[in-house]
């Protein structure tokens, strides 16, 4: 991945969770061409759940590295 955009990832990874989705949501309706009037909310509410769990998880892996960085500084 390019710098730029590991950089945009960090920079999303600091959104409020309000703004995560509507830029999710801006995604989404980009990348399958949404031409229609109508949003499939069933599709977008599948899609918002596995962002939702896909966010849980780095948000715990986060921790973890984190406790074990303490965990190493602590031991030295």
């Amino acid at each position: 991945m390019s710098t730029s955009g590991q950089e945009l990832l960090e920079s999303f990874d600091h959104l409020p969770e309000a703004e995560k989705r509507e830029v999710a949501s801006a995604i989404i309706r980009r990348t399958f061409a949404l031409e229609r009037r109508e949003v499939d909310e069933e599709q977008l509410a599948t899609l918002y759940a596995e962002f939702a769990e896909n966010d849980r998880r780095l948000a715990e892996e986060g921790i973890q590295d984190y406790e074990r960085s303490l965990v190493g500084e602590d031991a030295q």
